[in-house]
């Protein structure tokens, strides 16, 4: 197996899926529109389902793309030798196209040859849907992995998982049957597109490690065993009685991780070992003196510090870019950043770190993500600024120790988990100072509070963190089309300063950031109302048509253009021929919408309030 870069192996993902007549498509924003299940972008298919959905897209049915993605369910665990936080997902994708037989075997060529990732084949190992009541065993992706593992001379033999030991030999156990909860995708929610999928490992050649049961297999524990991409079949819809019909457009959706895919290249032992994360470290040590790969505790603080960084960077640097705050998506950001600025201070690096290493990350991505050299400016004042406040609050947190320490003589455990949940205080210092005096903190007491406080964060966020298809429901498409109209509104009330900086819609209410400098006086809330209700009373007929980005200009559309978009995009008119343009508004958006405005009820605003500088917020919802 050749030695591949980062880079290189992205470039060859993309260029393999495009001579197989897939466009390429840029990665949409870290930060989703219209999704309120996700914080973040947080699998390559979340910016696409509309398309999944049945939406046609502008660049057609065969698509590949490498997508920015954040997963924080696991931020406490990140440091160890799996978990990580922001990550590219590669995915091809097929809307209504091709399905199985191409999809495995394109994955196969990909995987096995010599002038493409050239992995030996008989590494490669595959799990698929053992069937139950619902639907059947894919039996149909059995007999394409045998037919392709035969272009090599293997003989696949089909195995149960904890029974048949995996070969590593031409001929034996390489195709895993598993129940619903390891090859079956969705429906995210009760109902909704659904199917199931195959999985491909890759054996590292580990001995198996007993302790994770007598037998290995692809899902194993042990580490043997790393899954490399994951192959979704969308080919049944599951009804409200629970049973689950076929579709009629049968779509691939798939996910390879990147910085998984290189290090099983790379021949390393983690992604915090591949090509990408070297050169940050190799920056770290020239500044700091700091070298990794020598100490373990090191190491797993620097896997923090730049894993941290380098999330952090994306999110501000993103053309939706979060700042920190203490809400929402900025808590996260916040979060990130002062975690880094902790363990930096932890292992000895006491001035700026955040500058420095963001500056890095930076110079590492912008010709892949132009967005990050173009926004550097705005990213490294940010990361800066935060980890100055953070310093002040260790400062805070210091004296609140000495203050606790004064009245008590002692810290206990609990104490020292008020400190850290309230002041970001870190357990290794204050166990530090209480050893100076002469004391012993309770870990095991400060690591029960630490775990009531984790789960109790996860039972709050689960419904936040999920991902999933967002909701297509009439009433959201209802409302998603009435931010067309009050967009435009507010634009002809307030003036063309007006642009969308983000929406968020749930099946009761909309929510639409947008740019003004001052708060609306009660007279211009009142005529924006009217102004959308008249359109809906109009009933307006919605077109939709697929441009170039310039031909969308041209026709006056308006949009995020600091977005990323393909050589197409999707408009969305709502045509009013009493107007001298021949329409109301025109927007670049992948969809739904309603056929006619008459459909959507009253329009109300509820709310309009500030964000930040410049940035208002308005809450509105539709009344029948």
């Amino acid at each position: 197996m050749k030695f591949r870069t980062t880079d290189q192996v992205r470039k060859m993902f993309l260029d393999f899926f495009k001579e197989k007549g897939h466009a390429i498509i840029p990665s949409a924003s870290l930060i989703p529109e219209n999704d309120p299940t996700v914080l973040f972008t947080t699998a390559g298919m979340h910016p696409l389902v509309p398309y999944l959905m049945g939406e046609t897209h502008p660049m057609g049915t065969r698509l590949v793309d490498s997508q920015k993605c954040l997963r924080t369910g696991d931020i406490d665990e990140v440091g160890d030798a799996t978990h990580g936080t922001f990550f590219e997902m590669l995915g091809n994708w097929s809307l209504g196209d091709y399905f199985k037989e191409e999809s495995i075997a394109w994955s196969y060529e990909l995987l096995t040859k010599p002038e493409w990732f050239g992995i030996d084949p008989k590494r490669i190992y595959a799990t698929f849907f053992e069937g139950d009541a619902d639907a059947p065993r894919d039996e149909e992706s059995i007999n394409i992995w045998q037919s392709q593992f035969m272009v090599h001379g293997i003989n696949a033999v089909v195995g149960m998982a904890g029974k048949d030991e995996p070969t590593k030999s031409e001929e034996g156990y390489r195709l895993f049957a598993y129940p619903k909860n390891k090859n079956w995708w969705g429906p995210a929610g009760q109902t909704g597109p659904c199917g199931p999928d195959t999985e491909i490992f890759y054996d590292t050649g580990k001995e198996h490690d007993p302790k994770f049961g007598p037998i290995c297999h692809p899902n194993c524990d042990c580490g043997r065993f790393v899954e490399i991409w994951n192959n979704v079949f969308m080919q049944y819809n599951k009804q409200d009685n629970g049973s689950f019909v076929p579709l009629a457009q049968r779509n691939v959706d798939t996910g390879m991780g990147l910085e998984r895919m290189t290090a099983v290249i790379q021949q390393v032992g983690t992604i915090y070992d591949t090509d990408t994360y070297a050169r940050v470290f190799e920056a770290i040590d020239a500044i700091f003196d700091v070298k990794y790969g020598v100490d373990s505790g090191i190491d797993r603080s620097l896997r923090i510090i730049v894993d941290h960084l380098r999330a952090s960077t994306f999110i501000i640097g993103d053309p939706r870019g979060v700042t920190p705050s203490n809400i929402g998506q900025g808590y996260i950001v916040r979060r990130l950043i002062r975690r880094a600025v902790r363990e930096a201070k932890r292992i000895g690096i006491h001035t700026d770190i955040t500058t420095p290493i963001s500056q890095k990350i930076i110079e590492i991505y912008e010709n892949t993500y132009p967005e990050l050299q173009h926004n550097a400016q705005k990213i490294l004042q940010e990361v800066k600024k935060e980890e100055e406040k953070f310093l002040v609050t260790l400062e805070k947190g210091l004296k609140e120790f000495e203050h606790i320490y004064e009245k008590s003589g002692s810290i206990t455990g609990e104490l020292a988990f008020v400190l850290y949940s309230t002041y970001g205080f870190p357990i290794e210092l204050t166990e530090e100072l209480v050893t100076e005096k002469g004391g012993q903190v309770d870990r095991h007491v400060f690591e029960q509070e630490f775990k009531k406080h984790q789960e109790l964060s996860r039972t709050a966020s689960a419904g936040t963190f999920k991902g999933g298809l967002q909701d297509h429901s009439e009433e959201t498409t209802r409302l998603h089309t009435a931010t067309h109209l009050l967009h435009q509104a507010l634009r002809m009330v307030l003036g063309d300063h007006v642009a969308q900086k983000g929406s968020n819609i749930t099946a009761d209410r909309l929510r639409f950031d947008f740019t003004h400098p001052q708060k609306m006086t009660d007279e211009e809330k009142q005529k924006v109302e009217e102004i959308v209700n008249q359109a809906i009373q109009k009933d307006l007929a919605i077109q939709s048509e697929e441009l170039t980005v310039p031909e969308a200009k041209d026709a006056g559309a308006i949009g995020l253009f600091e977005d990323k978009y393909g050589d197409k995009v999707k408009v969305y008119t709502v045509l009013d021929p009493n107007e001298s343009r021949g329409f109301f508004s025109k927007e670049i958006c992948g969809g739904p919408h309603v056929e006619k405005t008459g459909k959507m009820g009253h329009f109300r605003i509820k709310k309009e309030e500030a964000v930040s500088a410049g940035v208002r917020r308005i809450k509105a919802i539709l009344e029948q």
